[in-house]
């Protein structure tokens, strides 16, 4: 069930993540007023273990505790439960960055709760969206998008010129609120790092301060823009690990070091028993299994990369992709002058 509030209930700027869900009760929505009207809406901890989010924005409102924000803000403090826990989701929850409308989910408290969110803003005309994750593996700061119009792209540019343009995952919250006002999702590497707090917080404070998106494109020398075309996971039932006598798959315990990477065929992914079929699967942006165009298993059990192919979010987290998934693949897409 959502909570909606008008004010800082006490105490919240002093709060650690794993505070929130004795402060909160549950996933919240938090109106506070500014100088301009249409609120930034951001969403933070849709992940109970990126604790970024949380972070970077408890710092902005203490900044602002005794001062008008320069625009109206929309916090939404996701899955405060996961957050006490100190993990992405707890057993038997829908994916919070999964669940919002549009998704595959569609039923499920959940579900409910952020089809509400959505229709409590989409009253309130919401001027962009930040919705702000970590990650577990190798990767730089960048930000990603749904759509390639010029306001999605200069709001991702304001965080770093490394964006990608994304259609799956669905049921995500930028793809959801890209039906309301400019949206974006920005990945500040892994969680706990100060830096990457600070990043976030600038990133937050600079859009407050917008008054409006210039409507003319990005130019091409601002940005180095990625199209994620397919998603890499690992079959169900499949015993795997990193550098480890797993029983069905042994993936390199540096796998994450490709991140962003251009990788040529022939690029070792890993190691299984010949015998059986892939146990990597690959889908498209429609969901199809794509698994032979992307990977090649030799008759000695040697898993190699077919085509050419820029991975990003490999981790080495094995709760994560079981959660998840390995990587997606990308590739790279001109932005019109």
């Amino acid at each position: 069930m959502l909570t909606i509030l008008d004010h800082l209930p006490d105490g919240l700027l002093a709060a650690e993540p794993a505070d929130l869900a004795r402060l909160l009760g549950g996933p919240t929505l938090i109106h506070l007023p500014g100088r301009r009207e249409r609120p930034l809406f951001v969403s933070t901890l849709l992940h109970g273990n990126e604790d970024t989010s949380w972070r970077a924005v408890r710092e902005l409102l203490q900044r602002y505790e005794r001062r008008e924000l320069p625009r109206a803000l929309s916090l939404f403090i996701g899955n405060v439960a996961a957050a006490a826990a100190g993990v992405r989701r707890l057993e038997g929850q829908l994916d919070y960055n999964r669940a919002w409308p549009g998704g595959e989910a569609t039923d499920g408290p959940e579900c409910a709760v952020m089809r509400a969110v959505v229709e409590e803003m989409r009253a309130r005309h919401p001027f962009a969206s930040i919705d702000i994750h970590n990650n577990t593996g190798l990767n730089p700061h960048y930000a990603c998008v749904n759509r390639l119009d010029a306001p999605f792209l200069r709001l991702a540019t304001l965080f770093s010129r490394t964006v990608i343009y994304f259609l799956r995952p669905r049921g995500v919250q930028s793809l959801a609120f890209a039906e309301l006002c400019p949206a974006v999702t920005v990945e500040c590497g892994k969680a706990g790092n100060p830096q990457n707090t600070e990043h976030a917080l600038e990133f937050v404070e600079a859009c407050l301060h917008l008054a409006e998106f210039p409507r003319h494109p990005v130019s091409p020398h601002d940005i180095d823009l990625y199209h994620t075309v397919a998603t890499v996971g690992i079959r169900d039932g499949i015993d795997f690990g990193f550098d480890a006598e797993a029983r069905d798959l042994s993936l390199p315990g540096d796998l994450d070091r490709h991140n962003f990477q251009d990788l040529a065929p022939g690029t070792l992914w890993g190691r299984q028993d010949p015998s059986r079929p892939l146990t990597l699967k690959v889908s498209d942006e429609a969901g199809n299994d794509v698994t032979a165009r992307y990977f090649h298993l030799d008759t000695g059990g040697t898993i190699s990369l077919r085509v050419p192919s820029t991975p990003s979010m490999l981790t080495l987290d094995l709760r994560v992709i079981r959660q998840d998934c390995l990587c997606y693949l990308m590739e790279r897409l001109p932005c019109a002058p």
